[in-house]
């Protein structure tokens, strides 16, 4: 098949946070060295910000060095945090007050409560000022390679239908080309990236990497319950003891909490649904006080990367970068990413700068010598900790770590198993019997499906590849009680029965891009690859 073909200088690959600082950062040196190149910016949601996902609490570091008046500017950073409270939940009704000293890495004294998709879309058009073109609604779906070399990448085909034939509206997609570097900002579990990490080995000598789940709703609430500026952090029930994750609770403008939780995907229970944790979670009596009477306006979520140090592969390779959770930046002792992602994609454009130059330069070596090195090195122990000591000693030994020795504990602790490795049989597990749903605190996942603006066109190849379609029958039924169907928090997966039959339905449809499956499948059997442009959620503001 023919293909037109577009080429750039650079071209990025992700419209979020790394993604366009990388776009802007070089925008604004190649300004300042008066060189005359072009960037390009693709980004598979139908509008900037369409995709993004995040609590978000921001430290505004990088956002400082990289546009330092962007108070002037407009930047929707609206909301100071005015105050921090820690709880540890023991049960429905009890908890415990955590004082904040004892977690330094949880002080928010500097920040604001966000919506990054408004921040990204503020970006975004920062970009474009300094020339950047941004084409959002255009997936990049493969890698163009030329010697072992990455070259650009390839748009999806549009208007192909669900066997494979061209619909009268086909359009092909287009080849992408980035003579000089092309920069991979597609976020956590990237497939692109995914496939640049296999080829070229960056994980060499690394962790496997490790991955959360991360819920979000935004809520209305009453006036007298709101108070703007609060950040809440909680961890403990309804979570149990070798799952330690975290909740959270934003008191943002106008009347609006934004809440959600974080549930690691090393958990072993295959019973364990953390789309039901969460609504479960929303219960709890010093959550739901916020709650009662209030109306919920939107729902998300999103895989977050959180191997940290020990699991950030190489963000080098020929013809290209890394940048971003695509590699792994979060600050998982800070539940941060925004302003390491921001930050690695800034180094990047510094790099290629450098080389365009003549002076060859790595951008781990680059990194190295930053502060998002000193940021990720002081949190290189805090999810190993969890995973090795459970909830309670884990959060124990994180405290002494970031308390007294501020991060430089004289040991490197490894967490080796993969997160898909982590389950364990079905038989050897305890069944959980959720809640039913009171449809006025906690809800069934498709009305949550509908608050996300889901939408795929429905004749189109489905994005959701099994590489063994008997798999999920002859295997997981048996032995994991088929976890799909409660690890999804969107309803994709399900076990149908016709005349007696199983089979293992998939409603891509309903596919929120969260990458779960893709992480937690235990035989790594289900590969999310992008679907036809502009498809999946649309947030209006997450």
């Amino acid at each position: 098949m023919e293909r037109e073909s577009m080429d750039y200088d650079v071209v990025i690959v992700g419209g979020g946070p790394s993604g366009l600082s990388t776009a802007i950062k070089l925008a604004q040196l190649f300004k300042e060295n008066n060189l005359d190149k072009n960037i390009c910016l693709l980004e598979k949601s139908a509008e900037i910000g369409g995709h993004i996902l995040s609590g978000n609490v921001f430290q505004t570091t990088a956002l400082d060095e990289l546009i330092p008046n962007w108070k002037e500017k407009g930047a929707p950073l609206n909301v100071p945090v005015k105050k921090d409270r820690l709880k540890f939940l023991i049960n429905d009704n009890l908890s415990v007050d955590i004082p904040s000293f004892l977690m330094p890495t949880m002080q928010n004294h500097g920040n604001y409560i966000i919506s990054l998709a408004n921040l990204c879309r503020w970006l975004a058009e920062q970009a474009e000022s300094l020339g950047v073109d941004v084409f959002p609604g255009f997936p990049a779906s493969k890698i163009l390679y030329e010697n072992d070399r990455v070259i650009g990448v390839l748009t999806g085909d549009m208007g192909v239908a669900e066997d494979g034939s061209h619909k009268d509206s086909f359009q092909p997609g287009m080849e992408i080309r980035g003579n000089l570097a092309t920069v991979f900002a597609e976020g956590c579990r990237g497939h692109l990236g995914k496939e640049l990490i296999q080829k070229f080995d960056l994980s060499q000598g690394k962790d496997p990497q490790h991955y959360g789940i991360g819920f979000k709703e935004i809520w209305e609430i009453d006036p007298s319950m709101h108070e703007e500026g609060l950040v809440v952090h909680t961890n403990g029930w309804p979570l149990p003891n070798d799952t330690p994750g975290g909740s959270y609770m934003y008191h943002a403008e106008n009347n609006q909490v934004l809440l959600g939780i974080v549930i690691p995907l090393d958990y072993k229970n295959p019973h364990l649904s953390p789309y039901d944790e969460f609504q479960k979670w929303k219960s709890h009596s010093s959550i739901k006080k916020y709650l009662k009477g209030g109306k919920r306006l939107s729902y998300g979520a999103r895989a977050l990367i959180k191997g940290g140090l020990q699991s950030l592969p190489s963000m080098d390779f020929p013809g290209g970068y890394l940048v971003g959770d695509n590699a792994g930046t979060l600050n998982f002792s800070k539940i941060k990413g925004t302003h390491t992602a921001m930050k690695s994609g800034m180094d990047a454009a510094e790099v290629i700068l450098a080389n365009i130059k003549g002076e060859t330069k790595s951008l781990d070596e680059k990194i190295k010598k930053s502060w998002l090195y000193e940021e990720l090195y002081k949190s290189r122990n805090f999810g190993p900790f969890f995973h090795k000591f459970g909830g309670l000693i884990g959060a124990a030994m994180n405290v002494l770590d970031q308390l007294i020795f501020r991060g430089k504990m004289p040991i490197t602790l490894n967490h080796p198993t993969p997160d898909h490795e982590c389950l364990l049989p079905a038989k050897e597990t305890k069944k959980i019997d959720y809640p039913k749903y009171d449809n006025e605190i906690t809800f069934d996942k498709l009305s949550s499906v509908f608050l996300s603006n889901t939408y795929h066109e429905e004749d189109q190849p489905c994005h959701l590849v099994l590489k063994d379609a008997n798999l999920p029958i002859e295997k997981n039924l048996e032995l994991y009680d088929e976890p799909a169907q409660r690890y999804c928090p969107a309803g994709v997966y399900e076990i149908v029965e016709e005349n007696g039959v199983k089979r293992f339905q998939i409603n891509s449809q309903n596919c929120i891009h969260c990458k779960t499956c893709d992480i937690k499948e235990p035989s790594q059997n289900i590969k999310w690859v992008s679907p036809e442009g502009g498809g999946g959620p649309n947030y209006p503001n997450m």
